[in-house]
């Protein structure tokens, strides 16, 4: 059997950017992406901490050492600049392998740097 797990997460970052008139997605620094093990395009959930929205989209990569995290198209409707959210990957897992699995946190600074 094969359960869903947190595979990594991005605690605390802030939100640098909301561009609503953008195609979709989140556009993430990739220095962070590469801390957390997430890869382009891949689908991640989103929870900001200021307003208690949740949503699901996919990371586009950002400039490395930037600090960008920017929420595009109608998404950018449930973060203002700003706002604390929390990133999160899922991967799907052995039942029994996912009982020793340790997710990848990350904890950026206040300008989103690790």
């Amino acid at each position: 059997m094969n359960i869903e797990v947190l595979k990594s997460k991005i605690h605390r970052v802030i939100i640098t950017e909301a561009e609503l008139h953008y195609i979709g997605s989140i556009t993430i620094d990739e220095d962070l992406m590469d801390a957390a093990g997430i890869i382009e395009y891949e689908k991640v959930q989103v929870v900001n901490v200021n307003n208690g929205e949740r949503l699901e989209t996919y990371v586009i990569r950002g400039d490395r050492g930037t600090g960008i995290v920017c929420l595009n198209g109608p998404a950018a409707r449930k973060v203002q600049k700003g706002d604390i959210t929390i990133i999160m990957s899922y991967a799907m897992m052995d039942f029994e392998k996912a009982k020793s699995h340790k997710p990848i946190i990350v904890f950026p600074d206040e300008n989103n740097k690790l």
